[in-house]
């Protein structure tokens, strides 16, 4: 091979190695556009890690009502005495060895210290 056929060889090859690096360059960009801000990128993941964040703060009061519905509900099934409580402040029920006094006027807000004898 002369020196000029090597040249020759060199310049045809130069054009497809460059358009092979376009190629790539323009391949590696679009998968940077799908990874930042394509469907499931960062921008997304971001955005459901906020909701997420959003939905915590709103069932953590609901966990925590949960919990104390869950907890009245095994003492209702377990003892008498919440149940007996129960029945005293909702439908004013008086056991039959106690005697019942009402007074007009007067209500159990005026005795706070009444309504929780613990």
């Amino acid at each position: 091979m002369h020196s000029s056929e090597k040249e020759d060889t060199k310049i045809r090859r130069w054009p497809a190695r460059k358009w092979l690096v376009v190629v790539l360059f323009v391949v590696f960009a679009l998968l940077q556009y799908q990874l930042w801000w394509g469907t499931g990128g960062w921008y997304d993941l971001k955005k459901v890690e906020q909701r997420v964040a959003d939905q915590e703060a709103f069932n953590a009061p609901l966990r925590d009502r949960n919990a104390r519905l869950s907890a009245e509900i095994a003492d209702l099934k377990t003892g008498l005495d919440a149940i007996e409580e129960r029945a005293r402040s909702d439908i004013g029920m008086v056991r039959s060895d106690e005697q019942f006094f009402w007074v007009p006027g007067v209500t159990l807000d005026d005795f706070p210290q009444m309504r929780n004898p613990e």
